[in-house]
């Protein structure tokens, strides 16, 4: 609920800017194009018709952040170029709602690490923005290469989600990708890749509360095929909770039908409906994560100084330490002598306070001036 709140405040602070602050992004001039029209903001509600899977569509939109829609048209020559700009906070936030925006069927474009292109309609993402471009038949990628680029420069550039790098890429079907920030990107994923049980369990995942990230994608090879989960978490505890959880709540016809949940460290992976368990397997074993332990505290190198500077030292020392006795002895009976030159008889060598204890082993009675 937190997060949609954010969204939705994102959302009306992007309506309430001046013209002049949206229309910085979709420029007049933008890579060689000349605009043939103003850019116009798009509310979430207006995007139906153009989705073909938009029922949750607008949920997905203020799950994932978005801070505003731009729509512009532009012209070189006879040619024709229509761009709509999602904002969204963050390159993670974009990243959830572009793997909504692709679907298996589509094509990969080239133009960028991620864009995807079916007849003429491409969508890209550049940071922290979705770029959705309406082509001309005779565009070529690289008129919208030179259009990511010039977004680029205003575009947020934090890392991707690690967590998409952990897909196995071998029979991996292009546009099944799915990220889920939130409950409501997790059983839209589940739905549009045809295994609808596992929506259910998207309040089990604990998105809000424990701050997990999941992954869908669907594999088919010679060898079968299944749809793989990754769910992700800060801390191996909060994944090994979870995997108790997922085991307890999965239904029996999922069990029955191969659906397994294995932990490593703190990734949880399911392999979801494989056509046998010995493809499940293989499929968990091509997951590409790896855990390392680091140090982060500060440490330094202890060595042993050679042996002629270790002598060297106990040498200086100990004459340090004679001298300074013979400077003390010599003060202390210097201050004594002068003390009995000034007062004598005062200070010390006072006979008449002095008593001696005698053994009477002699006739001879002790003077204590003899002491002196």
């Amino acid at each position: 609920m937190r997060r949609y709140s954010c969204a939705c405040a994102f959302f009306l602070l992007a309506l309430a800017a001046p013209a002049g602050a949206q229309n910085s992004l979709l420029s007049s001039q933008l890579a060689g194009w000349q605009a043939s029209g103003p850019a116009t903001t798009v509310k979430p509600n207006d995007l139906g018709p153009a989705w073909a899977h938009w029922e949750e569509g607008e949920q997905i939109l203020l799950e994932s952040g978005i801070v505003k829609i731009l729509d512009r048209p532009y012209k070189k020559g006879a040619d024709q170029l229509g761009l709509r700009l999602y904002q969204f906070k963050d390159p993670s936030s974009a990243y959830e709602f572009y793997t909504f925006a692709v679907v298996p069927g589509m094509q990969p474009l080239g133009v960028g690490e991620l864009s995807a292109i079916r007849q003429d309609d491409a969508r890209l993402l550049v940071g922290n923005f979705v770029i959705q471009a309406g082509l001309s038949d005779h565009l070529s990628a690289k008129a919208l290469q030179d259009v990511a680029d010039a977004l680029k420069t205003h575009a947020d550039q934090t890392p991707l989600p690690a967590i998409r790098s952990y897909l196995p890429t071998e029979g991996r079907v292009f546009g099944s990708e799915k990220y889920a920030a939130g409950p409501q990107g997790f059983q839209d994923a589940a739905k549009l890749l045809g295994r609808p049980e596992i929506a259910g369990l998207a309040n089990e995942v604990g998105f809000e509360r424990d701050d997990a990230e999941a992954m869908f994608a669907q594999y088919h090879t010679g060898k079968g095929e299944a749809v793989l989960l990754l769910i992700e978490y800060p801390t191996p505890q909060l994944a090994e909770l979870h995997l108790h959880h997922f085991d307890t709540d999965l239904s029996p016809s999922s069990k029955q039908a191969g659906t397994t949940v294995e932990r490593k460290a703190s990734l949880l992976s399911l392999v979801l409906k494989p056509s046998s368990a010995a493809y499940a397997e293989s499929l968990r074993n091509a997951i590409r994560y790896q855990t390392e332990v680091t140090w982060n505290e500060p440490t330094h190198k202890l060595t042993d100084p050679p042996w002629l500077v270790i002598l060297g030292r106990i040498l200086i020392m100990t004459l340090l330490f004679m001298g300074l006795a013979v400077a003390i002895g010599a003060a202390f009976g210097g201050v004594r002598v002068l003390l009995k030159m000034i007062f004598p008889g005062k200070v010390f060598d006072r006979p008449g306070q002095m008593d001696v204890l005698q053994l009477g082993l002699s006739s001879k009675r002790i003077d204590s001036r003899d002491f002196y």
